[in-house]
């Protein structure tokens, strides 16, 4: 296995799953990734704490942004910092079907 298959990669994608919108942060390295930090551009948030954000049509409705960029930063377990920077467009999540649980087909069986 060569040198960089074994090094800390931390990635951060978004999830769509049982119509929720998940941002995740994940080291698909083979190393621990340490003191990582996150920045989105630009910055996405619920209305004052009050809205669940990763309701994807919630999302959406309050016009939150589709298009970010997020600069990922961490370090090796030798004090090496490396940073990583992934664009993301979240408008192809906006018209994705979803069922929501109370919808689903066995609930209309007699």
């Amino acid at each position: 296995m060569s040198v960089e298959g074994r090094e800390p990669d931390v990635i951060v994608d978004f999830v769509f799953d049982d119509g929720l919108l998940y941002a995740t942060v994940a080291n698909i390295g083979d190393r621990p990734a340490l003191k990582v930090s996150c920045h989105f551009e630009p910055a996405f948030h619920g209305l004052g704490g009050s809205v669940e954000i990763s309701r994807s049509a919630a999302y959406f409705a309050r016009k939150e942004p589709t298009k970010l960029e997020v600069t990922v930063n961490y370090q090796d377990k030798s004090g090496t910092r490396r940073e990583a920077t992934i664009r993301h467009d979240l408008g192809i999540y906006r018209d994705l079907a979803y069922v929501p649980p109370e919808r689903h087909h066995d609930d209309f069986a007699d």
